[in-house]
């Protein structure tokens, strides 16, 4: 409300107390009002957001981004634990392939250690 009379264009004053120069503290509000002015607010943005249409669409396109992401990430481990079994196997078989070669050297290597010494070969004359 405009004031008028004396004084009308003048900010307010504040309120000094005797033998003072400065202004005496304003009454505060009691906690409780402080509290209960605090709960009205929220509880009446709560039910605003509640009848907002555009609340309802956010929460959904929210939900539905959240299953895409969980969908995605079950389908990376899912491929990522195909491509190590298949990884896992082919090693298992590289690893089988290199012991049959070994097995096959080192059955050679005792057969031509039973067989003697070479013959025929340059250098090699054992005549007795």
């Amino acid at each position: 409300m405009a004031r008028s009379g004396q004084g009308a264009g003048e900010p307010p004053q504040a309120v000094v107390a005797e033998g003072s120069g400065s202004p005496a503290p304003r009454p505060r509000p009691s906690g409780l009002d402080t509290k209960m002015t605090w709960g009205l607010v929220g509880l009446g943005l709560v039910g605003h957001i509640l009848r907002s249409p555009r609340f309802y669409q956010t929460v959904a396109v929210t939900a539905i981004a959240i299953g895409s992401l969980r969908q995605i990430g079950q389908q990376n481990t899912a491929s990522m634990t195909a491509r190590l079994a298949a990884w896992n196997q082919r090693e298992m078989q590289r690893l089988e392939r290199k012991a049959q070669r070994q097995a096959r050297a080192v059955k050679g290597a005792a057969q031509m250690a039973r067989s003697g010494p070479p013959r025929g070969l340059a250098g090699s004359d054992h005549q007795t």
